[in-house]
């Protein structure tokens, strides 16, 4: 019989999850992927690292478009998946897709490296065309290791969202790091060999993946150690996340020495017909490009079109905008954010994926109809969980770059000081070795006066360069160049707007020793509106470093949840998965009780210590630890086996309407409406903190009532019944 082990003569069925080799308690294949997933998540979190950031600070863009382009991204990235699932399900199985979607990423991350508007709207295209192929299918992979009903599935995907977590905390680490300290072009390029590292895992044979995995891990952990800021706690998490990624590759070096992935995982469910379907999607793929270069850009890369468009007028919206009720003026913000290109084919989409699941879950039978209705009502949950999460690459990272104190380890520049001059380095030491010995203009300069005489000509000729180095059709014009050069340098106290043009100057191509660093001439603090102390000789931790926190905190708390699990089901104790939704979110609204505490306990210069944010991502993770790997499992548990793919898209569909509501919250956190000046943190900080306490309170709200309908949730789950075909 097929699957018999009792004779030698007999052959193994290779197709039976039951056969595949194991290691650690699961199978060999998961460390692949777990290996080929890291690297994809590496590239991916690297550049979302680094987007916002090279958005306002290279490109130009001020907070409102930046968060309105990050926010059409994140969805569309999480809109294309649907379809990527439908066509692994359909036409070209799921390994194919994951291939495909790898090259287009590499692609992608590599355009990046190019400092031109057209240029970086194609990459955004292709790194969401490249996700939509990549993302469900990868996780359909992994599903598929474990036979129906398995107990262990849930742990197999813990130990694979360890690998997300694994390669999403590196990410800032070494792209965020090296990117905005050397240049954001490098930053770039890290995360394109990433990319290419992954899919090299996914694809190669088992000796090459073996020996890839093994040495991408050593060098990675030698960058890690290498490149830092040098304050102990920076190169303590780097260190520790260094040990992790090799402890990791030995584990996957040994699991592949038993057997790799297996082959027949993923194939073409239409074999005969696949030559075909292949060039047909890589031909949609090509027309679609365009069209996804002109959504994720609002038009703004069309002829005639200098800003990204709306395609309901601003006469519509703007008596919205000025009403007194805040109904009105969130409606107002749905309503303009919804009415570009890229907000209306994400809600068309969110209704056809809708109608066509309600449809397919209408003609099944009860128990297949109440699980569908269980997964509609969870999607619902996690849409409300990752539209509040995701702030944590928007306005939660420019609150991090602004108003947290991320200088360790300073001196507090004493009465000694005042009315002095000292020059002051704006990049790191080993950019030229005359800037060793000097001190670090860092952000907490932000808020104080330089009186010295020389500051106005410093910042005119970094406004003036690094405006005059951007691509002819963005450059301002001579008199509005003048104009945002009064701006600049007529702010009273240095900003963060200051600080940006002269470390991007700082860091050009053939910048002069003169140009990384600055006179500052230190002026009494009642002289300066009282902008409270000030430190020298501490080291700034760059604001995209901190998003390594939430995946380091996955990383350590990941396992001792997944043994949290295992334990309480081994004693009957267990909380259902809409229970641990509910746990989920209410934790997510502890994290944004945290800034706004923060916010509240503020200093006179309006910075926020950091404890406050590393808080707020640990309560984030715990939350996101009962919520995110969860429900990868559950729709791989629920769904129909024919559809699951397309299910598991439906799930990043609804994330990427998540991604669509982020970017209208992060509209309140706006600071320079209007204009691309920022004020100084003191001005700012109670902006960011009212809006994370409204956050705060609706996480709570959705998780309390989510637990109310556990009971119900729970029972449609039908969980002592098998997965349906």
């Amino acid at each position: 019989m097929s699957g018999d082990t009792t004779d030698s003569n007999i052959e193994i069925d290779r197709t039976d999850p039951q056969n595949y080799p194991q290691l650690f308690g699961h199978p060999t294949g998961l460390y692949t992927l777990f290996f080929a997933e890291m690297w994809e998540r590496f590239s991916y979190y690297g550049m979302r690292a680094l987007l916002l950031f090279y958005m306002i600070k290279t490109l130009g863009f001020g907070d409102s478009d930046a968060y309105a382009i990050y926010g059409a991204y994140t969805a569309l990235v999480y809109m294309t998946p649907f379809f990527g699932g439908m066509i692994a399900d359909k036409l070209l199985g799921a390994r194919t897709a994951v291939v495909i979607g790898g090259l287009l990423m590499a692609a992608g991350h590599l355009l990046m490296t190019n400092q031109s508007e057209l240029w970086f709207f194609t990459a955004l295209a292709l790194l969401i065309a490249g996700n939509g192929f990549f993302k469900p299918n990868i996780s359909t992979i992994v599903g598929s290791l474990y036979p129906p009903g398995s107990p262990k599935r849930d742990g197999g995907f813990t130990i694979f969202y360890i690998g997300i977590n694994l390669g999403a905390a590196m990410a800032p680490l070494l792209c965020g790091y090296v990117g905005e300290a050397y240049g954001w072009h490098y930053g770039f390029g890290l995360a394109t060999i990433g990319m290419l590292v992954g899919l090299a895992v996914f694809i190669a044979p088992t000796i090459v993946t073996q020996g890839l995995i093994l040495c991408t891990a050593v060098l990675s952990a030698i960058g890690l150690i290498y490149y830092n800021p040098g304050d102990v706690f920076t190169f303590a998490t780097n260190l520790a996340v260094a040990v992790a990624l090799v402890i990791s590759g030995i584990a996957a070096v040994l699991a592949l020495a038993k057997g790799g992935l297996p082959a027949e995982l993923g194939r073409s469910p239409k074999p005969l017909t696949y030559a075909g379907n292949l060039s047909k999607v890589l031909i949609g793929t090509a027309v679609i490009l365009p069209v996804l270069v002109i959504l994720v850009s609002g038009c703004s890369v069309l002829p005639g079109f200098n800003e990204m468009a709306t395609l309901i007028p601003d006469s519509v919206i703007e008596p919205l905008e000025n009403s007194e009720s805040k109904l009105v003026k969130g409606l107002a913000e749905f309503v303009s954010e919804a009415s570009r290109p890229a907000g209306l084919i994400l809600i068309i989409a969110g209704l056809f994926a809708s109608l066509f699941l309600i449809k397919e879950a209408i003609k099944m039978d009860k128990v297949g109809r109440e699980r569908m209705y269980v997964v509609f009502v969870l999607t619902f949950f996690s849409l409300l969980f990752w539209a509040f999460f995701e702030q944590s690459g928007s306005s939660l990272n420019n609150f991090t770059d602004r108003n947290v104190d991320r200088v360790v380890g300073d001196q507090a520049v004493g009465d000694d000081k005042y009315g002095t001059t000292e020059k002051l380095r704006l990049v790191p030491p080993s950019m030229h070795n005359s800037l060793t010995d000097m001190g670090f203009l860092s952000q907490e300069f932000m808020g104080h006066v330089n009186s010295h005489p020389g500051l106005k000509d410093k910042l005119t000729a970094a406004v003036k360069g690094v405006e005059n180095a951007k691509e002819e059709s963005k450059r301002p014009s001579a008199d509005e160049l003048d104009k945002l050069v009064d701006d600049v340098t007529g702010q009273k106290q240095f900003t963060m707007t200051s600080l940006t043009y002269l470390r991007e100057f700082a860091k050009r191509e053939g910048a002069t020793p003169e140009d990384m660093s600055i006179d500052w001439t230190y002026t009494i603090p009642e002289q300066a509106d009282g902008s409270g102390s000030l430190g020298l000789n501490g080291t700034e931790i760059p604001a995209s470093v901190f998003q390594s926190i939430n995946p380091v905190f996955i990383m350590i708390f990941g396992l001792v949840f997944s043994a949290l699990w295992g334990f309480l089901g081994s004693i009957g104790a267990e909380p259902s998965t809409p229970v641990k939704f509910a746990f989920g979110l209410v934790q997510l609204g502890l994290a944004f009780l945290c800034p706004y505490i923060g916010a509240q306990l503020a200093g006179p210069d309006g910075m926020v210590g950091v404890i406050w944010i590393v808080l707020t991502y640990l309560f984030m993770t715990t939350g996101e630890l009962c919520l995110s790997p969860v429900g990868l499992s559950m729709i791989t548990k629920l769904s129909p086996a024919r559809l699951v793919s397309t299910v598991m898209g439906s799930w990043f569909l609804a994330t990427a309407f998540s991604q669509f509501l982020a970017a209208i919250i992060a509209q309140y956190a706006v600071v320079n409406d209007g204009g691309n000046l920022i004020p100084i943190p003191k001005e700012t900080v109670n902006i960011y903190g009212d809006v994370y306490f409204g956050i705060a309170i609706c996480s709570i709200a959705a998780g309390v009532f989510c637990l109310l309908l556990s009971p119900m949730l729970t029972k449609w789950m039908h969980q002592d019944q098998p997965q349906s075909d």
